[in-house]
């Protein structure tokens, strides 16, 4: 299998091999940022017991949050795939962008002009810092794989998505698809 290079965009899928890592056991993460001072990143597949509304309170629809990763768990941030209407976003690839005016944000899901197909929450974010992210890759910790969903990973389901991506991969990963998250409950 060819590695493909980190870049924005690219999803970093977890090896097996990070069983009983707690932040990164069969985690897709989005990469928002590589370059030469670091990387950044959000889980896309492990969903928190919260909901929107119980974290923002202005905020009146119940939409999932995710665990975007372990560096501050305290802070809220979101990927979107409606720059036409969040002013200040930043763009990641393929339609996916990162936050924006979050009042304007509030406002536009409150009026149902934003929907859960369109956004996703994350509490804290993955980070790398310069080299770090490459010395994972070096050490098989990562694979990285072109994200072919592009935007609609947003809306992608949660719960399969490590499986789907062991299982494109074939080989030896075909094994880990079907395998028990806590391989000593097998």
């Amino acid at each position: 299998m060819v590695q493909l290079k980190p870049n924005k965009g690219k999803l970093l899928i977890a090896e097996p091999s990070l069983t009983g890592d707690v932040s990164f056991n069969r985690s897709v993460v989005l990469l928002a940022e590589h370059n030469e001072e670091g990387s950044v990143g959000f889980i896309l597949n492990k969903p928190l017991e919260y909901l929107i509304n119980d974290l923002v309170t202005e905020i009146t629809i119940p939409f999932r949050v995710y665990n975007g990763g372990p560096v501050e768990q305290d802070n809220l941030y979101f990927i979107h795939k409606v720059p036409h209407l969040i002013d200040d976003s930043i763009e990641i690839s393929d339609g996916i962008y990162w936050g924006g005016n979050f009042e304007k944000t509030v406002a536009l899901i409150n009026q149902k002009v934003i929907s859960e197909d369109d956004i996703r929450f994350f509490l804290g974010y993955s980070g790398w810092s310069s080299l770090q992210l490459n010395e994972e890759l070096s050490s098989k910790s990562w694979i990285v794989v072109d994200n072919e969903y592009q935007s609609q990973i947003i809306k992608k389901s949660l719960g399969t998505l490590w499986k789907e991506k062991m299982m494109e991969l074939g080989g030896d990963y075909l094994i880990w698809s079907n395998a028990p998250e806590n391989p000593n409950l097998n």
